[in-house]
């Protein structure tokens, strides 16, 4: 589904990645892993066409991403929820939700793809009157990857879902990130805390200074020594 080869991305002039290569394959669950400034969003925002390569092959569907415009990647299949949420304070949970259903054409009607949203994040639908600047933090994070989701995408791109929030509000996303995979998506998720990644993970990547150091499954990453040293933040 989405393949990266040779990924080299420079910001004013600092190379930030460097020769990463990772993949997702449909209804799959892939973390990317690393402290802040590991290059996480970086290489999430290049996938979305935020920022534009060195050098280096993004394919989604056997379709090169290179170039695009955002807003045709999202229309490709690709939906992508950041780590501030970006939702629309001024819009209600409900209309959030909605105006991703105006955007991309898919074979599920809008009242379809709205009412996934709802099931995946339940709670999200007493609120559907409440601004998006009246929700809290956990609860704007389930609003962005719930908007996300009515986009219908075969892909979703999550960034630190689970940064900042309580430990009471963490099972809840938790819950519906799992529940995603179920139904059919593929997932991309950066995560700083390895002790965060989802039990239905089926391949973590490690990333330290732009690069990959570790490509496996999560369980080895939990017992490799080097690893744990650079997300403990002591490598």
């Amino acid at each position: 589904m989405l393949r990266i080869e040779q990924l080299e991305v420079s910001i004013e002039g600092s190379r930030i990645l460097r020769e990463v290569q990772l993949e997702v394959g449909a209804r799959e669950l892939v973390c990317l892993i690393g402290r802040n400034g590991a290059g996480k969003t970086t290489t999430l925002r290049t996938i979305m066409g935020y920022l534009r390569p060195d050098r280096g092959l993004i394919e989604f569907q056997g379709q090169s991403l290179v170039g695009r415009p955002t807003h045709a990647i999202a229309l490709l299949g690709i939906g992508f929820a950041p780590e501030d949420s970006a939702i629309f304070g001024d819009l209600t949970v409900a209309e959030n939700i909605e105006i991703a259903t105006w955007t991309r054409r898919s074979d599920r009607s809008g009242p379809e793809r709205v009412a996934r949203a709802y099931e995946v994040f339940p709670r999200l639908r007493a609120y559907g009157a409440r601004a998006g600047t009246q929700l809290s933090g956990g609860e704007r994070k389930m609003l962005s990857i719930a908007r996300a989701l009515a986009l219908d995408p075969a892909l979703l791109l999550l960034d630190e879902p689970f940064e900042g929030l309580s430990p009471a509000i963490i099972p809840s996303v938790a819950q519906g990130v799992a529940a995603l995979t179920g139904l059919g998506h593929g997932i991309l998720l950066a995560e700083s805390n390895i002790h965060h990644v989802p039990e239905q993970a089926s391949r973590l990547y490690v990333l330290e200074r732009g690069e990959v150091i570790f490509a496996g499954r999560p369980d080895e990453a939990r017992r490799d020594p080097a690893v744990l040293r650079v997300i403990a933040g002591q490598g």
